[in-house]
């Protein structure tokens, strides 16, 4: 029966500081003249009158007044407060951004919120207090306010701030992958990333993607289309190896005016090795692990006007009760069954191998479904003696199930993750690599 379950895998210059009012000094207690320096001011007037005014006016007020200035700003330091991006940049990364460092002293506090909204985010001093990154990846399309502060060798306390935008999603790209990272998978689970943009440079894209595996295999990517890459190996994984997906994407161009913002690396583990194969034409199915053969199970398949898809299918999906409506994969108004036990999706169109509690004397015998797999099941999905039941709970994501003796087509290689349809000579070809 095939169809679509309805339920069920990431942000230069700056501003001077506001200057603040004066603080009335404790008695026996000197003003602390870096600190409050319109403070300083004032009261040097008070203390010369209309003087401070002639001084001015001959130049050396306007000089002393400029020093203090100075003094507070930190330019009257050697040390110095820098954050990148730049002040007013419209297009920052959302990696390693904003970057606070002082050359000559230490940091005493980092902020940097969101505009508007005023969300702080979080980050981190390094242990010598000259550096502070944020501990996560910024949002795309956003503006972050930076206040720094710190103090030169001396203890002159001196501050910077900044503001910055980040890259916009219309003007940047990300990948989203299978499998997920920490995942144990069968043998036959590709590496899967669709884009969110159209990709034109796909030698740089590909370039900055990276799969290794612990067994050594070689691994190869593929395109379809110009939004997405598979990668795989010329045969299936090597059962019990690692595998590590490595994304650069952050600052590749997919095309002009699109740039990647991801920086992202992932493992999984292959776990034993389990092929099952369907015969239609006999109405069997084999299971075999680590070679050896487990069991046989009856099964139905498509029937003659609605045959199963022949070829090495990928489990993609697994779901113990879902909603099958033949509307969503064109067999309006044939079928609409709310609790199929123990799906497991095999195709995007729609080819599932899961239990039926609805068909009585099918298995082993007829095929009669609309191209999925059926195996024999109940109501509920409790009982765990059933076919059904057993073939879903003994299943991995990525193993994989081999239909034969089908009247139907071989299954296309990019409907689903059934990328073993196609020779190694033509997958190669497909790499913008090579």
């Amino acid at each position: 029966m095939g169809f679509t379950s309805d339920n069920d895998e990431r942000t230069n210059g700056g501003e001077q500081p506001a200057r603040q009012e004066p603080k009335r000094p404790v008695s026996g207690q000197r003003p602390r003249r870096r600190e409050f320096l319109i403070g300083g001011a004032v009261l040097l007037a008070s203390a010369v009158g209309l003087a401070a005014w002639r001084d001015d006016s001959s130049g050396d007020g306007a000089r002393r007044v400029s020093a203090d200035d100075k003094a507070a700003s930190g330019d009257a330091t050697r040390a110095k407060i820098s954050i990148t991006p730049a002040n007013g940049t419209a297009d920052a990364g959302i990696h390693d951004s904003p970057t606070v460092t002082i050359n000559d002293g230490t940091l005493t506090g980092v902020t940097v919120t969101t505009m508007p909204g005023g969300a702080d985010v979080k980050g981190s001093l390094s242990p010598d207090k000259r550096s502070w990154r944020p501990q996560a990846p910024l949002s795309r399309a956003t503006t972050y306010k930076v206040m720094a502060h710190g103090r030169d060798s001396t203890g002159q306390r001196i501050s910077r701030s900044s503001s910055f935008t980040t890259v916009s999603a219309a003007g940047s790209f990300i990948g989203t992958f299978t499998p997920e990272d920490g995942s144990r998978v069968g043998v036959g689970m590709p590496v899967s990333v669709l884009f969110d943009k159209p990709v034109r440079n796909k030698k740089e894209v590909e370039e900055a993607i990276t799969v290794r595996s612990t067994s050594g295999q070689r691994v190869v990517g593929h395109w379809f289309g110009d939004r997405r890459l598979d990668l795989r190996p010329e045969e299936y994984w090597r059962a019990g190896s690692r595998v590590t997906l490595t994304l650069a994407l952050d600052g590749v161009d997919a095309s002009p005016g699109v740039r990647g913002v991801q920086r992202r690396t992932v493992a999984f583990t292959v776990g034993r090795s389990q092929v099952s194969t369907v015969d239609a034409a006999r109405h069997t199915m084999t299971v075999v692990r680590d070679g050896k053969k487990i069991r046989t199970v009856p099964i139905s398949a498509g029937s003659d006007r609605t045959p199963t898809y022949n070829g090495q299918m990928v489990i993609s999906e697994k779901h113990r009760e879902t909603r099958m409506d033949g509307s969503t994969v064109g067999f309006g108004g044939e079928y609409d069954i709310p609790d199929v036990p123990h799906a497991m999706r095999l195709s995007t169109s729609g080819t599932f191998i899961h239990g039926n509690y609805w068909s009585n004397g099918v298995f082993g015998n007829r095929n009669t479904s609309h191209g999925c797999v059926g195996l024999q099941d109940t109501k509920g999905a409790a009982d765990p003696s059933t076919d059904g039941a057993w073939f879903y709970e003994n299943s991995l994501l990525g193993d994989i199930v081999i239909v034969k003796n089908s009247p139907d087509t071989t299954i296309k290689p990019d409907n689903g993750l059934n990328a073993w349809n196609m020779p190694w000579t033509e997958w190669v070809a497909g790499s913008a690599r090579t």
